[in-house]
C-alpha cells in the first residue's frame, strides 16, 4: 500500500491575519526545494465565474503562479456567501460537503505534499462541515496557524486553539510583528509557546508594502473616473490621508505620510496642490467637481494619478478603509517581498521535518 501523502493546512484565528501571504511564501519555498505539491482551497471566498467549475480566485492564482498541472489543483467545494449559507439552511445541510472533501482530496497520490488554504477562523465553514478542524480530520492534515503579533492577547487564543485542534496543530507562524515587539516575542513568547508544545515556525515582521493597495484597486472599489494617470494605476498606496483642514495644517499633516492616497473635496485646490507636493500616490477628489487646470498640470508633471468620485468625503473614506482591510497580495512587487520574507523568517526545514519530508533540492 503506497504511503499517504502529507497534507498541510494553513489556517488562522481571525480574518486578515496573513494566511494567503503564508500560503504564497510556503508554496515558493516548496518549489525551490524541489517538492512537488498539489493545492486547494476547499472553502472559497471569491469565485469569478461560479457557472464554471468552482475554483477560488486565490487558488487559480496559485496554480498559474507555480505552473501547477491541472491534476495538482483541487476544486473549491463551496463559496462562503450569504446565498450559499441560505441554500444550506433551506436544505437542512443536505449537501454533504464533508464527504465531497474526502472523495476529492482524501485519497490523492499526487506529488509529495498537498497544500491547503483553510478558513479564516476556527469556526468559519462549520455549516458546510468545512471548518478548519473538520477539514483536517477528513483529509488527515497537519495545521499551521497564522496569527498577528500585535498583542500578547494572542496567547489565550493560541492555547485555546491548541486545546481544540490537539495533535493536528503542527505549529504557528506569527505574522506582522512590529519592530518594538520582536524582542519580546523572540525571548519570552516563543520559548513559552514551545514549552506548551506549540512550535513557533516563524516570526514575520510588519511590512507596510504588504498592507498596501494598488491605485487600480481603489479605482475599482470607488467606481472612480481617472482624470489623469491611467497608465500609473499600479502604484501602491500604503496610507490614507484626509484633506479637510486649512492648507498650513494640511502641509504638516501630509509631510508625515508615506505613499498616501489623499481624499479631499474637488473644490479644494489649495489642499490638492499641497498633497501633490508630498508623498502622494494618488489624489481622490470627491463631489464630482472639475479640478483646477493647475492641479492636473502639476499631477502630470509629477506623474500622480487623479481620481474623481461621485461620493462625499466620508463615504469615500469608508470605502478606502475597507479596501485596506481586504488587501490582496497578487501584485508582483508584493510577491517578491513575500518570498524574501518567508525565506528569511520561516524555518522551512523544521516545517518539512515535522511533516516527515526531506527537500529534493537545497534552496
Amino acid at each position: 500500500m503506497p504511503k499517504a501523502i502529507p497534507h498541510l493546512l494553513i489556517g488562522s484565528l481571525t480574518a486578515y491575519s496573513g494566511k494567503s501571504t503564508a500560503v504564497l511564501g510556503i508554496a515558493q519555498q516548496l518549489k525551490v526545494r524541489g517538492i512537488k505539491f498539489a493545492y486547494a482551497k476547499p472553502l472559497g471566498t471569491y469565485v469569478k465565474n461560479p457557472q464554471e467549475e468552482l475554483i477560488d480566485e486565490d487558488a487559480r492564482f496559485i496554480a498559474q503562479r507555480f505552473q501547477l498541472p491541472p491534476h495538482h489543483l483541487r476544486p473549491t467545494l463551496v463559496t462562503l456567501t450569504e446565498e450559499s449559507i441560505r441554500h444550506q439552511l433551506k436544505n437542512h445541510g443536505f449537501t454533504n460537503y464533508g464527504q465531497q472533501l474526502v472523495d476529492l482530496y482524501g485519497h490523492t497520490q499526487t506529488g509529495d505534499l498537498v497544500l491547503l488554504e483553510g478558513p479564516g477562523t476556527l469556526e468559519e465553514g462549520s455549516i458546510f462541515d468545512l471548518s478548519l478542524l473538520q477539514i483536517a480530520e477528513k483529509v488527515d492534515a497537519c495545521i499551521v496557524l497564522v496569527v498577528r503579533g500585535h498583542s500578547l492577547q494572542i496567547m489565550d487564543a493560541l492555547l485555546d486553539a491548541q486545546a481544540r485542534l490537539g495533535k493536528r496543530l503542527l505549529g504557528v507562524l506569527i505574522n506582522d510583528v512590529p519592530q518594538d515587539h520582536r524582542i519580546l516575542l523572540e525571548e519570552v513568547v516563543k520559548p513559552f509557546l514551545e514549552t506548551q508544545g506549540i512550535p513557533v515556525l516563524g516570526l514575520l515582521p510588519s511590512n507596510s508594502l504588504l498592507r498596501s493597495v494598488s491605485v487600480a484597486d481603489l479605482v475599482n472599489q470607488l467606481q472612480a473616473e481617472v482624470l489623469y494617470g491611467s497608465d500609473r494605476l499600479t502604484l501602491m498606496v500604503e496610507e490614507l490621508a484626509i484633506g479637510a483642514m486649512n492648507v498650513n495644517s494640511a502641509l504638516k499633516y501630509f509631510r508625515k505620510g508615506k505613499n498616501m492616497a489623499v481624499i479631499t473635496g474637488g473644490g479644494r485646490t489649495d489642499i490638492q496642490l499641497a498633497a501633490l507636493e508630498s508623498s502622494t500616490q494618488c489624489l481622490i477628489l470627491t463631489g464630482q467637481f472639475s479640478p483646477d487646470s493647475m492641479v492636473l498640470e502639476r499631477a502630470e508633471d509629477l506623474e500622480i494619478p487623479v481620481l474623481s468620485v461621485d461620493l462625499d468625503t466620508l463615504t469615500a473614506t469608508e470605502i478606502v478603509d475597507r479596501a485596506f482591510g481586504k488587501v490582496r497580495v497578487h501584485e508582483e512587487v508584493k510577491l517578491s517581498c513575500i518570498q524574501q520574507m518567508v525565506a528569511e523568517y520561516v524555518d522551512m526545514d523544521r516545517v518539512l521535518s515535522l511533516l516527515g519530508l526531506e527537500p529534493a533540492l537545497q534552496p
